[in-house]
């Protein structure tokens, strides 16, 4: 088994989702998370000046696969983040990441809903 945890921006979400959900991968965890990479966040332009923004407003997904679905899995989070063909003022720096890793044992717990 192999877990895929995918951080990208929040408005990719659904098309992320949507890509998974077609393809038969239902399964999934999402965390609302905010974070940076070597760009250190980003600089706006207010009316009183400008302002950083260190941590940005991501998604953290992350789904558990069998280790020969794997590769299929990760191409489709990373099709699914690229900006759209018709957005020609995308941004197109790198502003997530796909992280794969092994997992040696999943155990199911069951809890009685009260």
């Amino acid at each position: 088994m192999k877990k895929v945890e995918a951080i990208f921006p929040e408005e990719k979400l659904d098309a992320v989702k949507s890509a998974l959900e077609d393809d038969g991968f239902v399964g999934m965890t999402i965390s609302y998370v905010k974070g940076r990479g070597q760009e250190g966040g980003i600089l706006l332009e207010w009316r009183a000046g400008p302002y950083k923004v260190d941590f940005l407003p991501k998604i953290l997904l992350m789904i558990v696969v069998p280790e020969e679905q794997c590769k299929h899995v990760v191409q489709l989070i990373y099709d699914a983040c690229q900006p759209d063909s018709h957005d020609e003022e995308a941004e197109t720096e790198n502003l997530g990441k796909i992280f794969v890793s092994s997992v040696e044992h999943v155990i199911s717990v069951k809890c009685n809903k009260k």
